[in-house]
Order: structure tokens, then C-alpha cells, then sequence
């Protein structure tokens, strides 16, 4: 009896989990990389937990790990928890850096952690990112489409713009034209697509012209304009029920 109540306690102790915002640490190429995962409270009542990996904008770029959850998807998560039933990934890039080289592939590290860590579904894991991170999130997802189940790009851009000269393109030349090459390798995955009519850091085009390029190759493809509105949606886009349902529903 004494055995089976000693089983009993060590198997609750090793179900317990913290929950909320966490800080962890990945290390990349030499590099410690400062990042937050939000585990629900409810963590321990599912087998496995989608995923989704969010990308933060210019501004929240640093080495303190908590700026990146003021701004997009960690304050919709804060307002309603229970519309995003997942474990979510909060890198952060560096100061002065972008979501491509090794801070791409810090995002990717902490990924993999967090599905080493935690209990997750390997067919619904989710990419999204705002601004620099909808960049960020076309630069991730076409060289690792396998990976996600659905990728939701807001406010971001393909083809280089000046205020970001000098980024590593989200096509690589060799690959030929950005937009054809995109559009043929994303084609399958399902994507939703967002941006202000009025946006004044990001022009529109940056969102149009890769819609238009994967609706030709009659790709899985959604695009949202939000007309007479400026650069920040995401708070109207991770606010909505709408959007949460759609993600949820998408599987690899």
C-alpha cells in the first residue's frame, strides 16, 4: 500500500508543470538567446498542445527576453487566454538584427526545445510574426515549410525594402524570381495573409504582391486587407475569434 501511495504522489510531482510566461535560454553558434514560453494553466489536462511560434517587430529587438511579449500575441493571450488553447514560443532578436541568419535559426532552436520540453503536436505547430517578424515569418517558413501546418504573416514583406537593406533575402537568388519561387514552394501550406490599406512602415505591396503571386499558383492562401487602417492590425488580427479558429483547425 505504502508502495502504491509513494507511486501515486511521485506520478502527481512529475505531472506538475509551471504555467505562464517562462523564461528559457537557447544557445546558437556560441550565442545565449533569451526567450519567453507561455504554457497554459490548464497545461496538464491535454495529452499535447498545438505550438506556435511568434515573431516579434523592430521594436522589440534586445537582449532582455521580455520586451517581445509587450506587443502582438502574448497581450491577446493576457486579455483572453482561453483563444489561444496552445504552448507559444517568444523568441528575440537581437539589437540591430533581423529574423534571418542566426536568430532564424535561434526561433528554431527554441522551437525545438519547447517540443522537447513540453508535451506538443508535432502536426499543429503554427508560424506567425508582425511587421519584422511577418518578414521573418516568410523567411522561416520557405525554408522550412515541413515544420508548420499554417503560417500567418502580418504586416510583413518578400521582397527587400530600403529600410531593411542588407537582409538576407526570405528567396535566395539561386532560387530565381522571389515571388514565382515562393508561391511554388509554399503552395500546400495553409496561409492568411494580413495587412493596414494605409500602412505607413510597411507598404502594402508587401503583402499584395505575395497574395496575388500564391492565389495564381492556386495556393491554400488567405489575404486580409484592413481597409483605412495603419501599420498595427495585429492587435485586431490576434484579437480575433475568427482568426484563432482558423488556426487551430489547420493539420500537417
Amino acid at each position: 500500500m505504502l508502495t502504491l501511495i509513494l507511486a501515486a504522489v511521485t506520478s502527481l510531482q512529475a505531472q506538475r508543470v509551471e504555467t505562464g510566461f517562462l523564461d528559457r535560454t537557447v544557445t546558437v553558434g556560441g550565442a545565449t538567446y533569451r526567450y519567453e514560453v507561455y504554457v497554459p494553466a490548464n497545461y496538464a489536462s491535454q495529452p499535447r498542445w498545438p505550438v506556435i511560434l511568434f515573431l516579434h517587430g523592430a521594436g522589440e529587438r534586445g537582449a532582455d527576453g521580455l520586451i517581445q511579449t509587450n506587443v502582438g500575441l502574448a497581450p491577446a493571450i493576457r486579455q483572453n487566454p482561453a483563444r489561444f488553447p496552445a504552448i507559444v514560443i517568444f523568441p528575440q532578436v537581437p539589437t540591430d538584427s533581423q529574423w534571418v541568419g542566426a536568430p532564424a535559426d535561434a526561433a528554431l532552436a527554441a522551437l525545438a526545445q519547447t517540443q522537447k520540453e513540453f508535451r506538443t503536436d508535432p502536426a499543429r505547430v503554427y508560424l506567425t510574426g508582425l511587421s519584422m517578424g511577418g518578414h521573418g515569418t516568410w523567411y522561416i517558413a520557405y525554408r522550412h515549410p515541413e515544420l508548420f501546418a499554417a503560417i500567418a504573416p502580418i504586416c510583413g514583406w518578400v521582397v527587400d525594402m530600403d529600410r531593411f537593406r542588407g537582409s538576407v533575402p526570405v528567396v535566395p537568388a539561386e532560387n530565381g524570381a522571389a515571388l514565382p519561387a515562393l508561391a511554388s514552394r509554399l503552395a500546400k501550406l495553409p496561409i492568411w495573409i494580413f495587412h493596414g490599406e494605409v500602412d505607413g512602415a510597411v507598404p502594402v505591396a508587401g503583402s499584395r504582391e505575395p497574395a496575388a503571386a500564391l492565389k495564381a499558383a492556386s495556393a491554400n492562401v488567405q489575404y486580409t486587407e484592413f481597409l483605412g487602417m495603419n501599420h498595427n492590425i495585429w492587435d485586431a488580427v490576434y484579437g480575433s475569434d475568427e482568426f484563432a479558429r482558423w488556426l487551430f483547425a489547420q493539420h500537417r
